[in-house]
């Protein structure tokens, strides 16, 4: 009897464990078990977003205020089409709010950083924001760099 209680209290202990373990998985990965259907979505074009992804955060002044929850493809305009949903506790966003692509950390995990702007109109439902700022890609800025150097040498020559 007294071995079925211990293993009893390891099987919870074990259990603990992994429960712990996954709720510290879902923290890192900044995913939400439970899905806030509640705000708006608003719209936002960008020429290039590399490395940015569903569910990465939307920030305004270092606050998560909402996440991205769809990027496509606009065939015409050759550009991507990001969707953003905010949480309905800021609803209060000035109509020419604009907004970044900006890189977090070490590890280049991409972000929506926004601003607002003056209108005295606010963002509603299925909104689209007109000024955008798109991702910095490093190796464009490398490339950039090297052309410079290449460039100088041959006027020095």
């Amino acid at each position: 009897m007294n071995t079925r209680k211990t293993e009893i209290l390891v099987g919870l202990f074990i259990a603990a464990g992994l429960a712990a373990l996954f709720m510290l998985a879902m923290k890192v990965s900044n995913l939400n078990i439970y899905n806030n259907e509640a705000g708006y979505e608003i719209t936002a074009n960008f020429e290039n977003v590399s490395g940015l992804k569903v569910k990465s955060a939307v920030t305004m002044a270092g606050v998560r205020i909402g996440r991205v929850s769809d990027i496509s493809f606009d065939a015409e305009r050759f550009e991507a089409i990001v969707k953003i949903k905010i949480e309905s506790q800021y609803n209060t966003l000035p109509k020419d709010t604009s907004a970044s692509i900006y890189t977090a950390g070490l590890l280049g995990e991409k972000y929506i950083g926004l601003e607002a702007g003056g209108d005295e109109e606010n963002l509603k439902d299925k909104d689209k924001l007109k000024l955008t700022q798109s991702s910095l890609v490093l190796e464009k800025l490398i490339s950039r760099f090297v052309d410079s150097f290449i460039d100088k040498d041959k006027s020095d020559k």
